[in-house]
């Protein structure tokens, strides 16, 4: 079941009639924990056996890793924890994968092996619902934060469908205290959710689906090379798309959950707005990141072990990262292209504090810097480097992605045209207004922007926004985090 759909919004209104009737606080909780699993039994039923068997796993093992004082009886459980997690999601994700590359290198060493294909369906949020998982028990190991108190609220924790299938990620004190207590949404909530709700909508429809995915589709599905125009429209399209159409979906989780009640975490701002790669991946599916820094490259050693160690660190944790996402060895160059501009926006930061400029010498130089709009430019540079790694993070294979980046860095003889003209437009106008509006709105919100803002001109916003959705209705394609 996606948001963007007719059965998603019947669903949401019978969850919000049930959700709200005059019972004891325990009956509402089951009545959402069953529409949770509903939500996700849309997909495939049999898969709720595993996110079942999950659950009550970390439930107890979590339990058992806070109170057990053996050292070795405690990292055996989370050793356990681990494998049970981590196994699940490299057999569903990884298995087609391992096995492509272990046939490549044993034919690659003369022997004549060719094992049947496996037939492995990849269970909607499965990468999702192991780091929820998997961070519960990691703080139960390190005593961070204290065990969910009933198998109940722990399953609502892991399976809350607003947050299910593509995040937010979220941390157990971040989601699991709030189902201790009765939770009813104010007027307050629910008029903010409901906003939210609509432009999240709005994002995935009218401009990830309605504008931006067919020129994105066209281009990087091409087999030949492309006019260089063409080709960065493509690529722009698709850095399009894929924001509109995952910070659309966590836009829309937050609002749902608002309507109930329930707080979950930001995980978009504004990312192309970043003046550099750490900035950028501080705006950029921020759980995923913050997930990412204290699971693993803390864990590492982060940067406490020398400047070597640190770029090390931020390689593998970026590998991994890009890895998260597919499994497909472009996955891995994008995370490793990631992880490149950050050594490098590192190595740069180091350099200058090591020269940095007298204090008379800086006051001198003043005046020069003000007159320089660095910062937009240097969103820009960002920007354009982040497209270029979206070309390994869409292309299905190498030889597609770097026939593209040929495209768009040299003229290429017989290259052909693939977009018309209404395409050439569309694409860039959205793309210009979505990257001004990025740097506009960089140190706000939209819920503070939106509350300063008349209430006709809120009106005519929130109303253009539900008819554009209603002319656009034809969309119901999947989120592209689904695939994750």
């Amino acid at each position: 079941m996606v948001f963007n759909s007719y059965t998603f919004i019947v669903f949401f209104l019978v969850m919000m009639g049930l959700y709200n009737l005059p019972i004891s606080w325990k009956s509402r909780k089951i009545i959402l924990l069953l529409g949770s699993y509903l939500f996700y039994a849309a997909w495939n039923p049999p898969f709720i056996l595993l996110l079942w068997l999950s659950t009550v796993v970390d439930f107890f093992v979590g339990r058992a890793l806070y109170t057990q004082e053996n050292k070795a009886k405690k990292k055996l459980l989370l050793v356990v924890s681990l494998i049970g997690n981590l196994g699940m999601l490299c057999f569903f994700k990884y298995g087609g994968f391992l096995l492509d590359n272990f046939v490549l290198l044993v034919n690659a060493l003369g022997m004549d092996y060719h094992p049947a294909k496996p037939n492995i369906i990849l269970p909607a949020g499965i990468s999702f619902y192991t780091f929820t998982t998997l961070c519960y028990t990691i703080d139960m190991y390190k005593k961070e934060s204290k065990p969910v108190k009933s198998l109940l609220d722990f399953s609502l924790f892991v399976t809350f469908f607003p947050h299910l299938v593509a995040g937010p990620i979220v941390r157990p004190p971040q989601l699991a205290p709030q189902f201790e207590s009765p939770k009813k949404a104010t007027a307050q909530q629910i008029y903010e959710g409901l906003f939210l709700l609509s432009l999240g909508l709005f994002m995935k429809v009218v401009l990830a689906d309605g504008m931006l995915a067919s020129p994105a589709d066209t281009v990087f599905g091409a087999q030949k090379s492309l006019h260089t125009l063409d080709a960065w429209l493509g690529v722009l399209a698709f850095s399009g798309q894929i924001f509109f159409d995952f910070a659309g979906y966590s836009t829309c989780a937050i609002g749902v959950a608002a309507c109930m009640g329930f707080t979950l975490p930001e995980n978009f701002k504004y990312p192309y707005a970043a003046t550099g790669f750490s900035d950028f991946w501080r705006r950029w599916h921020i759980t995923l990141s913050a997930w990412l820094r204290d699971y693993l490259y803390i864990p590492l050693g982060g940067n406490r072990k020398g400047i070597f160690r640190t770029y090390i660190n931020l390689m593998i944790t970026m590998l991994l990262g890009g890895l998260w996402h597919g499994a497909n060895w472009t996955f891995v160059v994008w995370g490793a292209l990631h992880g490149l501009y950050l050594c490098i926006e590192k190595l740069i930061q180091d350099r200058s504090q090591k020269n940095a400029v007298p204090e008379d010498a800086a006051i001198a130089l003043s005046g020069w810097k003000k007159n320089i709009p660095s910062g937009f430019f240097k969103a820009l540079f960002v920007f354009f480097l982040v497209n270029v790694t979206w070309v390994f993070f869409r292309a299905p294979d190498f030889t597609s992605a770097w026939r593209l980046l040929i495209s768009m860095f040299s003229s290429v003889a017989d290259s052909i045209v693939v977009l018309n003209s209404l395409d050439v437009v569309t694409v860039s106008i959205v793309i210009i207004i979505m990257v001004l509006f990025h740097w506009r709105m960089r140190n706000t919100s939209v819920l503070q922007a939106a509350a300063k803002m008349p209430v006709w001109l809120l009106g005519i916003v929130w109303s253009a926004m539900l008819i554009l959705l209603i002319l656009s209705q034809e969309s119901s394609g999947s989120f592209i985090y689904f695939q994750f």
